[in-house]
């Protein structure tokens, strides 16, 4: 099932261009559901876990590792804030969400969709937590993250997709759904 949102007090994370731009948790299918949806739409796919990890020549889990959380949200915000990558589907990492900054840039560059999940499924996708390369203080549980998060997500987005039972294609003809590209 998937919902459209009304405009909230968070209007400057969606000002709206060309992009499509995926947020959510881990395991939520924002990579997956992004492939899907870019050959659904004849558009690029930018997945901005690997712009990082090109950029950084490291892997995210490396990066963490070495220098810490709040590097990886460095590296994220700035790699974020360099995109323009006209009309393109865009997979955002999972922190993406704490910072304004990175926001606002995704949502002049297209429509913010939240591919929103239920934590035990994300937690049974998820089976390598601890080196997956999740930004995070260290010592967080990952049902902490997702409390954490979910309400960030809930206001940047201009739609909601609910994964929980839907397969990839299902996801993907939902987000195609809330941005007007097929009918339900």
């Amino acid at each position: 099932m998937s919902t459209i949102k009304g405009l909230n007090s968070s209007e400057a994370c969606r000002a709206g261009g060309g992009a499509v731009v995926l947020i959510g948790m881990p395991g939520a299918g924002k990579s997956t559901v992004g492939v899907l949806v870019a050959k659904h739409l004849g558009l690029g796919f930018v997945d901005t876990d690997i712009v990082i990890q090109e950029r950084a020549g490291r892997r995210l889990q490396q990066i963490l590792d070495e220098a810490g959380y709040r590097e990886l949200r460095r590296l994220e915000e700035e790699t974020i804030l360099a995109l323009d990558p006209g009309g393109a589907v865009i997979a955002t990492g999972g922190s993406a969400v704490y910072s304004e900054r990175a926001m606002r840039h995704l949502g002049k560059l297209g429509r913010i969709v939240y591919l929103k999940a239920d934590c035990g499924l994300l937690a049974s996708r998820i089976d390598d937590y601890e080196r997956r390369g999740i930004a995070n203080p260290g010592g967080q549980r990952f049902e902490e993250i997702y409390r954490e998060r979910t309400p960030l997500y809930e206001r940047c987005a201009e739609a909601v997709v609910a994964v929980d039972g839907l397969t990839h294609e299902e996801v993907a003809r939902a987000v195609l759904t809330v941005i007007g590209q097929i009918k339900s």
